[in-house]
């Protein structure tokens, strides 16, 4: 955001400028919020501006916190090539585009030398952006497939986040000959490194892993300590500076997962092979090392580069019932456990908030169409993994962090969260009131503590996810940055992002800055920019990586729901508007809406203080977080849209305050 207040004149007024990213909502109306201010722009003013391109806006009016304006002049186009489904007429050929904040169609151009049919989605890349009552105008560069097919729909939703199913010829040629050249691990290699090999090590990931980027190995020490080490593998021994890899992971940033794949940040032949942690291989790795006792007080801290060999690949699974029953390396799981437990109540205790929500899973069958849908059970072994991954992450944030402060110097690439915005949080009150809690985080010194005890008193109760899911979306976005600012969400002072090289960029660039550091190398503060660019364009890129995977997820729940028309289900109010109310199922997380022209004979109207569709005759009141029983009634594939109908309110009764 770049806001301009140098005088321009305008006849005989000086404009006030403000650049920046426009959001364009479903009703076609602008938005670019600044931290003092968000600016509307109604739809006539809004020039020929897509959703997400950098604006310059002139502010016409201000009121309280909003001000209105009109984009003056379009600075950079954020969207170059547009996926989107074929439409034929006689008159022409065009897209409506798949990103629905695109509220322009696409018209085909005669230069186009793909064939396109009604139906399909394809690849447009933009050739004209016409006037500002002009559709733009591209060519087609690639057809990926008839809409509704799951490949096709997967390749879309890649392609219109800025991903590329592809790697650059020369990328995959360097990481093949980085394979054959390190393939075995030279000796010299191995000498210069500290030898984990004999100590007990093991992966745990989900079952259908197909990358392992960390470990951890266990030993019991003679003075009744033990030592931990956290491995992670050493990406930034093969993905060298400048080099055509290197290039390629700054690209893409992230690895994108979606329901049936993973589009990796780096070729196979190194995310799930050369750089892959697999079990009874020697690899290379980067390591936390910790002496630790049994209530997770640290004696000793060591950083650096080992060589290890995993003795076991354990998925989730099977490693809680190696704890559960004692099977293989259960002393050891049992111990890191423990541990990893005792860990997790010091962050509770410091007040870090616990954000765990629902995800789901699907069982797709030969044709990849869902034949279930149902919520990942959340193991002790999941938050083993997690308080180690933690715990490292801030050791190293920590390190740099003082190092920093110390001599004056460097640059380091932090995992920061911000306090949220006081006005989301007043808003975050209301809505508990709606619900019938009576929380006031309208104080000034609210802390992370303050949300967290919030949220144990709601933990259990069926409205628990609709609330956790409106308090993250109270908090600011965790984001990268080279100025540390510690994390509110963790309560942790100091953090970073140390342990996913193989498919976060920011973790590389970390790794590379702390060997520096390890070897009494600091990195010049020449280099401060090049890395707060690389933070910011990750921290972008990263909410591209997650609305890939939403947007997958949605439509394979719809996709599901499609196949169970007119089934009942029961599930929570999650949305109340004046047009209806919006319902989530319990079980397969899937929203839909059931019309305010189907609740019954009444005149329904909003009671926005209290979250409410209220009956006008009968005084029926629906309000967020009640429990309902719906039936299926239509499901659109194209929007990713549910209908539901109601059939019962079956809640008895609100939470007292």
């Amino acid at each position: 955001m770049n806001k301009k207040n140098t005088p321009h004149k305008h006849g005989s007024h000086v404009l006030n400028i403000v650049e920046g990213k426009i959001a364009i909502s479903g009703k076609n109306v602008g938005y670019i919020r600044t931290p003092d201010v968000t600016i509307e722009i109604d739809s006539p003013y809004l020039k020929n501006a897509f959703s997400d391109d950098i604006v310059s806006v002139e502010i016409i009016s201000k009121k309280k916190n909003t001000a209105f304006g009109k984009v003056l002049e379009i600075v950079r186009r954020s969207h170059q090539k547009i996926v989107g489904t074929v439409i034929t007429d006689p008159e022409r050929t065009y897209i409506i585009p798949d990103n629905r904040r695109i509220k322009k169609q696409i018209n085909i151009t005669e230069a186009s030398t793909v064939a396109v049919s009604k139906d399909q989605k394809v690849i447009v890349n933009i050739t004209s952006w016409g006037g500002e009552f002009e559709h733009p105008a591209g060519v087609v560069e690639k057809v990926l497939g008839k809409k509704g097919d799951h490949e096709t729909e997967m390749q879309s939703i890649v392609y219109e986040k800025g991903f590329d199913l592809n790697f650059p010829p020369a990328a995959v040629a360097e990481a093949e000959a980085i394979t054959k050249k390190e393939e075995p691990i030279p000796e010299d290699e191995i000498a210069s490194r500290r030898d984990f090999r004999e100590i007990m090590t093991c992966t745990i990931d989900p079952f259908d892993a197909k990358d392992f980027d960390d470990a951890l190995s266990f030993q019991k020490l003679p003075n009744g300590h033990f030592e931990v080490g956290i491995h992670i593998a050493d990406v930034s021994h093969y993905v060298r500076e400048k080099s055509e890899l290197d290039k390629l992971a700054r690209d893409r940033e992230f690895s994108v997962y979606l329901v049936d794949r993973t589009i990796p940040m780096l070729p196979e032949v190194l995310s799930n092979d050369l750089c892959s942690l697999n079990p009874e291989e020697d690899k290379l790795a980067f390591s936390a090392v910790f002496e630790i006792d049994e209530n997770g007080k640290i004696y000793e801290r060591w950083f650096g580069k080992t060589v290890i060999n995993s003795d076991k690949r354990f998925a989730y699974e099977e490693a809680q019932k190696s704890i559960d029953t004692h099977g293989l390396f259960s002393e050891e799981l049992i111990t890191l456990n423990n541990i990893a437990k005792k860990l997790q109540t010091a962050r509770y205790k410091a007040g870090a908030i616990d954000f765990e929500t629902d995800e789901v899973q699907f069982i797709l069958d030969d044709d990849f169409k869902p034949v279930k849908v149902f919520r990942k059970p959340r193991l002790d072994t999941h938050k083993l993994v997690e308080e180690f991954m933690l715990l490292a992450n801030r050791e190293v944030g920590e390190l740099m962090y003082k190092a920093q402060i110390k001599s004056n110097k460097g640059v380091f690439m932090y995992r920061i969260h911000a306090a949220p915005d006081q006005e989301k949080l007043t808003n975050l009150s209301i809505f508990l009131k709606a619900l019938g809690y009576d929380f006031d985080f309208t104080s000034d010194n609210l802390t992370s503590k303050d949300i967290a005890n919030m949220l144990k008193q709601i933990d259990g109760k069926d409205e628990e996810s609709l609330i956790k899911t409106a308090a993250v979306r109270s908090m600011a976005k965790a984001i990268y940055s080279t100025k540390n600012i510690g994390h509110f969400g963790l309560s942790f002072e100091y953090y970073s992002h140390f342990t996913s090289p193989i498919r976060r960029y920011p973790d590389l660039i970390a790794h590379r800055i702390l060997w520096e550091h390890l070897n009494g190398r600091e990195v010049s503060r020449d280099k401060f920019a090049e890395v707060q660019n690389i933070a910011q364009e990750a921290s972008q890129k990263e909410i591209s990586a997650a609305e890939a995977e939403r947007e997958s997820i949605k439509f394979k729940q719809v996709e599901y729901m499609s196949e169970h028309i007119g089934e009942i289900y029961e599930g929570v109010i999650s949305g109340v508007t004046e047009w209806g109310l919006y319902v989530e199922d319990n079980e397969t997380k899937a929203e839909g809406m059931i019309s305010v022209r189907n609740l019954g004979n009444d005149f329904y109207t909003l009671d926005a203080k209290t979250y409410s569709l209220v009956g006008q005759k009968k005084k029926k009141r629906y309000t967020l977080g009640d429990l309902v029983k719906f039936k299926v009634v239509s499901a659109d594939l194209d929007r990713k849209n549910l209908d539901f109908e109601l059939i019962e309110d079956i809640t008895t009764e609100h939470p007292k305050k």
